[in-house]
């Protein structure tokens, strides 16, 4: 088994091809009519994922035409051959362009982003005008009702001490995903209510390519990191070994940090007391024991890639997950972080949905299926002694 690829820019590779292709019920051998999906679903990285499995199972299998074909014309088949390559290589540069687009407008969202933070943990308060919000319940609301439902809020609002910011912010958005809240455990919320932002970093242009989440937490007493880091790295480039699998960039690992716990505050690590029996004396006694433990923070250690690539099925599977939670905390958390506190985006990510679509297809559906037991196994992944661990429940 080769190195993990999970590629990143499969959205962007299919909804080109959508594109070209017209009307997608016509196409794609009936995949869009006969499950139900949309093209918004597209932008939903595990539906993504199920529907990319789908289409590669549609390709089929050689007819043996290629074979009976006289040498001449496989002489001319193997310049098409150059040609896909050449294709590659291109293809490899504008994905390594649309990284750039990335950065640059990163860049523009940066201060939005960082007046959302200030907001968050209560050192800016918003102006009215700022506040100014017309949900779409108010606007069939008279002047009377809204006056009336004015003052019980202020009524509430002087009851409740006035809390700084909007507290649990991130914890609410996490607990809203199912992506992430199937990460969290019970004693992991208590250290996510201290969490202030997240933050996504591109690597410079001279650099390789590559993109580094950033968890911002305040002072807290359980460890005395500001900031937890995870790194993903990633390549644009054919392989020369085998260069029509370029599908655009793969992920070619990933990288934790170390946190600096406070004693006895270590939630990825627990203590057990096991009883043994002396098999001479027969007596008993009871040994204390520190084994791993579930928790989100296992997030920040992956399990690593050798150097030759080679991965066992459980540890593809976990760096698989991985790779999923970072995407989606890049791609769709920090952008849209309000929408998934207050649920609306939840909701969106709901209406994508058809009922019947659900049920016509039960392949997708149980791939899709099977992708959300991937956060279960790596949440179960611990490193122990050095060695990597893998269970699952």
């Amino acid at each position: 088994m080769g190195h993990s690829s999970i590629h990143q820019w499969n959205t962007h590779s299919l909804s080109v091809t959508l594109t070209l292709w017209g009307e997608p019920e016509q196409h794609i051998f009936g995949l869009w009519e006969e499950t139900g999906l949309t093209v918004q679903m597209m932008q939903n990285p595990q539906i993504l994922a199920a529907l990319q499995e789908r289409l590669d199972g549609l390709a089929g299998s050689p007819s043996g035409y290629m074979e009976s074909l006289p040498k001449v014309v496989k002489r001319r088949v193997n310049a098409l051959k150059n040609l896909q390559v050449k294709c590659a290589h291109i293809e490899a540069k504008f994905y390594e362009e649309v990284h750039e687009l990335e950065r640059k407008y990163a860049a523009l969202y940066q201060p939005l982003f960082d007046k959302r933070s200030e907001i968050i943990k209560g050192a800016y308060e918003p102006t009215d005008e700022e506040c100014n919000w017309k949900a779409d319940e108010e606007e069939e609301l008279t002047e009377e009702m809204k006056e009336k439902a004015k003052l019980e809020e202020e009524k509430k609002d002087e009851e409740k001490e006035d809390p700084r910011g909007i507290p649990e912010f991130w914890l609410t958005v996490f607990k809203n995903v199912d992506l992430l809240s199937d990460m969290l455990q019970e004693h992991d919320e208590p250290i996510l209510k201290h969490l202030q932002d997240i933050k996504v970093k591109f690597s410079d242009p001279d650099q390789p390519m590559s993109f580094t989440l950033e968890f911002h937490f305040e002072p807290n007493d359980f460890f005395t990191n500001q900031v937890l880091t995870k790194t993903y790295k990633m390549r644009s480039e054919p392989d020369e070994a085998d260069p029509f699998s370029f599908d655009g960039p793969e992920i070619m690992g990933c990288t934790g940090c170390q946190i600096d716990w406070t004693k006895g505050k270590n939630v990825t690590l627990k203590t057990i007391k096991k009883k043994q029996k002396h098999k001479g004396r027969g007596t008993v006694r009871t040994v204390t024991k520190t084994v791993p433990n579930d928790s989100f923070f296992n997030f920040f250690c992956p399990p690593e890639v050798p150097e030759n690539g080679e991965l066992d099925e459980d540890s593809e599977a976990v760096l698989a997950a991985d790779f999923e939670i970072g995407h989606f905390i890049r791609e769709r958390i920090i952008p849209r972080a309000v929408l998934y506190f207050t649920g609306e985006a939840i909701e969106d990510d709901d209406d994508d949905y058809d009922e019947e679509g659900e049920e016509a297809d039960d392949e997708v559906g149980e791939h899709i299926a099977q992708f959300y037991m991937l956060p279960c196994l790596y949440c179960s992944y611990h490193w122990a002694q050095g060695e990597a661990v893998v269970g699952i429940s």
